[in-house]
């Protein structure tokens, strides 16, 4: 987005579905998963929740004597609708199926890959695993290298897709609704956002700044065979966030730590001291947030983060006036 022809193209565009964990991809922003089907048996197609390949040394698996595990080597699929097959494994052709629409605006069904292996049916027929021998190894990386929509991507069980309609990254007339946006303040219409909070590595974004943003939005045109254009200017008059433009500050109001200083850690500190691998073990974004602050430091134990009643004591010329940090 460092350019206008770049921002002016998340308008309308899907969210983006690359997380560096599965715990930060939002529900509302998983689309319909490709279907699974084997070639060979006469069921429907069922929608993929989520894939992913286990390396190992392939074993040679025995229905009595050496099943494979939910943990084991293969190729695993893990479904919406558990596949109706009274068996434990066969041998067939699955087929990964999308449908697109063509040049004369039918929608079609395209089974895009397919790989012929021994498969096994585990959980009840929710989850497959397909056997990955040495010299299959390159034809799964093809495989997993085509892009497999995948409906429960951040595997909680919900398919985002089914619940509703998903969400863009700046989604016409609705900022509340835009995933940018969201990103920004940390929740979607009351709902907390999983990630970090954007901007990363810059300061939250001023009200005046908000005020713009979603006057912006909120002014986009809604028919689709519109252009966005970056020339015609916000119209702040016509936009319902003039009344109240301090109910966006990203930063909070009052006194209090819900309402005002976990907002300041939030923004400023989430980057880096969040998610599943917080530096140095320090979570400002988890329910525990307050108590990590009070806590003892885990790089100089014998301080605490923050000392009650003593807020010089942790100021960071204090530390290194103390000789606690290096300059």
């Amino acid at each position: 987005m460092t350019t206008p022809a770049n921002f002016l193209s998340t308008v309308g565009a899907a969210c983006n579905l690359q997380p560096g964990e599965l715990s930060s991809v939002y529900d509302r922003c998983e689309r319909p998963g490709d279907r699974f089907a084997f070639k060979d048996q006469d069921f429907n197609e069922i929608e993929i929740g989520y894939i992913e390949r286990i390396k190992g040394e392939h074993d040679e698996y025995d229905r009595e004597e050496n099943p494979p595990q939910v943990d084991s080597p293969g190729l695993h699929i893990y479904l919406h609708t558990a596949v109706p097959l009274e068996r434990s494994d066969l041998w067939d052709t699955g087929q990964f199926i999308r449908s697109f629409v063509d040049d004369s605006g039918k929608v079609q069904d395209l089974a895009y890959a397919r790989f012929r292996t021994r498969w096994w049916i585990l959980e009840d027929g929710h989850h497959l695993m397909a056997e990955v021998s040495d010299y299959q190894v390159d034809r799964v990386n093809e495989l997993m290298s085509v892009g497999i929509v995948q409906g429960d991507l951040n595997r909680n069980g919900e398919y985002g897709a089914r619940q509703s309609d998903p969400v863009a990254l700046l989604e016409p007339g609705r900022p509340e609704e835009s995933y940018l946006i969201a990103r920004l303040r940390g929740q979607m219409q009351g709902e907390s956002i999983p990630g970090t909070r954007m901007p990363l590595a810059n300061q939250p974004l001023s009200i005046p700044e908000m005020l713009a943003l979603f006057c912006f939005v909120e002014g986009l045109p809604t028919d689709q065979t519109a252009t966005p254009s970056g020339e015609r200017p916000i119209n702040y008059e016509a936009c319902s966030y003039s009344d109240d433009p301090e109910a966006l500050n990203l930063l909070g109001e009052g006194v209090t730590w819900t309402g005002r200083v976990s907002k300041i850690l939030e923004a400023n500190c989430g980057g880096c001291h969040g998610g599943q691998s917080p530096s140095a073990d320090f979570d400002v974004l988890s329910d525990e947030a307050y108590d990590n602050v009070v806590a003892a430091s885990t790089q100089m134990p014998d301080m605490n983060r923050v000392e009650p009643g003593d807020p010089e004591f942790h100021d960071i010329r204090t530390w290194i006036e103390n000789g606690a940090v290096e300059q």
